[in-house]
């Protein structure tokens, strides 16, 4: 079915489920607004973007984990009459498997200042710009983890926890018009699952797969969907959950 055409911000655009939800969504006619720290990865991007269609996409080189580097880009977006209509609040990480007392502070910050504070920032600065056209959707990319608990990743599962509580607290100050969702993708094979569960990853579905199914989704949300915790269908499940 067609859909009018959307302008999608998508943070962590360059690889995963980033890159995979971008070409989806740039082949069914829309335009990409990316961010990512891998200017090789977001060059190559580019062109596979270029040869997907010839709407003009933009690409920035940002870490989220950085306030100001979101305002800068923020503002080169209204320069660019580039205002978003939907938000993919998707670049995240892993701490590598360990306990808590095992894992290096210097590393359970970067988990939670990029899963966390890097989707804050975000909304502190376009959350204002889509208010100013009274419309937007933003999705914050939450987990399994986010709802359940996980042994050796309690960094990353309380950055995940932290996504949902931020995003409905978030849905309770937007004006009506906008919605605020936290979406639960399944589990795909990514870089960040083989460091969860090994070669056990090879399993699931891959970020191709999970796109088609994910760009549909986005692309139905609407106001009714404010304060809603989601998940994309046939998530799948960990061979043993506890």
């Amino acid at each position: 079915m067609a859909t009018t055409p959307r302008k999608v911000l998508i943070t962590g655009v360059s690889k995963g489920l980033g890159r995979a939800l971008a070409l989806e969504l740039a082949n069914r006619g829309h335009t990409i607004i990316g961010c990512s720290r891998n200017q090789t990865q977001l060059d190559s991007l580019q062109l596979e973007l270029a040869k997907l269609s010839s709407t003009n996409h933009f690409l920035f080189n940002l870490d989220v984990r950085s306030n100001t580097k979101v305002e800068e880009f923020a503002r080169a977006i209204v320069e660019k009459e580039f205002v978003p209509n939907i938000i993919v609040n998707n670049a995240a990480l892993i701490n590598r498997n360990g306990k808590i007392w095992e894992v290096d502070a210097q590393e359970f910050d970067n988990v939670i200042d990029t899963n966390v504070k890097g989707i804050a920032n975000v909304m502190r600065h376009f959350i204002p710009l889509m208010i100013s056209k009274k419309q937007g959707v933003i999705i914050n990319m939450s987990s399994i983890s986010g709802r359940t608990a996980h042994a050796l990743c309690s960094p990353y599962c309380a950055s995940k926890w932290a996504v949902e509580g931020l995003s409905k607290a978030t849905a309770k100050d937007v004006p009506e018009g906008m919605a605020i969702v936290s979406l639960d993708p399944g589990i795909i094979y990514t870089d960040m699952l083989v460091s969860f569960v090994g070669d056990i990853a090879l399993q699931y579905q891959s970020p191709q797969h999970w796109a088609s199914k994910a760009a549909t989704m986005i692309l139905n949300l609407t106001p009714l969907d404010n304060g809603a915790s989601l998940t994309v269908e046939d998530p799948g499940t960990f061979p043993n959950s506890e």
